[in-house]
């Protein structure tokens, strides 16, 4: 199935935007890359000509998506494809000089096996401190919604109250690593669970815990914003949770951009989504979000000018330090990047 426009570019270029503030310094701590997904190339090649569009992106963390896996070998170790693929990648990227490097990755494994330290040696084995921590995403979607979501979450329900998940969420704790997950809105009180039983281990929320805006979800959004910020302020006060600010474009969030005879400006995305923004800053504070461009996912609805514009507009009045906090300095901090 290909989910992008026949000339994904040019329906993008219907909202050409000079990139602003240009001199402000960007670490992208979330995209994905894949050689053919669904009809969609997103190599290298296209990430630089993303990254060189006009933002100041000095590094990029690559994030787990399940790509290039072994065919082969036991079920544990499949997923070293992905970790040998993307050291090829950011090699490449290096030797040809395309720009921003990936300055690290987050890779995945089974948190709720026992092969958990295996796995991970395995991975560190591969990249070393290129390695940063584990994606293993706890979206789960309503068997109701399967057939109307574009990318259905194929956790299983349970996933974050089985014992040996929890372990694995804890062993990255005490191994130095970090846990991201994607998840959705409703999923919220299970992850706070997590979070309080996982105290040492820094755990990242991608995508404002993806708040659905189709199937059942359809039409109510103000109803699940008014839940989501109770949740998310019970969530801010487990200090070893940051948050990822973006992803909001996702077909399933429900805007209906990506099928759209044209994408949003950041004007727009501003206008539509700045409360969700607003929000998150208010009860995370500047030192544990950081702006994330979720590409190419989100390329399906904005480009990646557009994305930054609209994030620099929502933070025009801080500080210069403020603004470095959440371009870039949180996340060289929370996955230990070295620029």
């Amino acid at each position: 199935m290909n989910i992008i426009h026949p000339d994904q570019d040019a329906w993008l270029a219907q909202v050409p935007e000079t990139a602003i503030d240009p001199e402000q310094e960007i670490i992208d701590p979330h995209h994905h890359l894949w050689p053919d997904v669904m009809g969609h190339v997103y190599n290298v090649d296209e990430l630089a000509i993303d990254t060189n569009a006009g933002h100041k992106v000095i590094g990029t963390v690559f994030m787990e998506c399940g790509t290039c896996y072994r065919e082969d070998g036991p079920e544990h170790e499949k997923s070293l494809g992905e970790t040998e693929y993307v050291i090829a990648q950011a090699e490449r990227i290096k030797s040809q000089n395309l720009g921003a490097p990936i300055l690290g990755m987050v890779g995945h494994v089974e948190l709720n096996e026992p092969t958990v330290d295996d796995a991970l040696d395995a991975h560190v084995d591969l990249a070393g401190d290129f390695f940063k921590g584990i994606r293993h995403a706890g979206a789960s979607t309503p068997p109701a919604d399967a057939e109307v979501m574009l990318i259905p979450g194929p956790a299983p329900a349970d996933l974050y109250q089985q014992p040996l998940f929890v372990k694995g969420v804890q062993r990255l704790g005490a191994r130095g690593m970090t846990y991201d997950t994607w998840q959705y809105h409703f999923q919220l009180p299970a992850y706070i669970e997590l979070a309080q039983s996982c105290p040492d281990t820094v755990m990242i929320l991608d995508h404002f815990s993806t708040p659905l805006g189709v199937g059942s979800f359809e039409g109510k959004r103000d109803e699940i914003f008014k839940q989501w910020l109770q949740d998310m302020k019970t969530l801010s006060a487990c200090p070893n949770v940051h948050l990822k600010l973006g992803g909001l474009a996702m077909p399933d969030n429900g805007y209906g951009w990506h099928d759209g005879e044209r994408p949003p400006s950041s004007d727009e995305l501003v206008e539509l989504q700045g409360d969700w923004y607003r929000a998150a800053l208010d009860m995370f504070g500047v030192e544990r979000c950081m702006f994330e461009s979720n590409f190419p996912v989100d390329r399906l609805s904005l480009s990646y000018v557009v994305y930054y514009n609209a994030m620099k507009k929502l933070v025009a009045g801080a500080s210069a330090s403020e603004k470095d906090a959440l371009f870039k300095d949180n996340a060289a901090r929370v996955y230990r990047l070295e620029l």
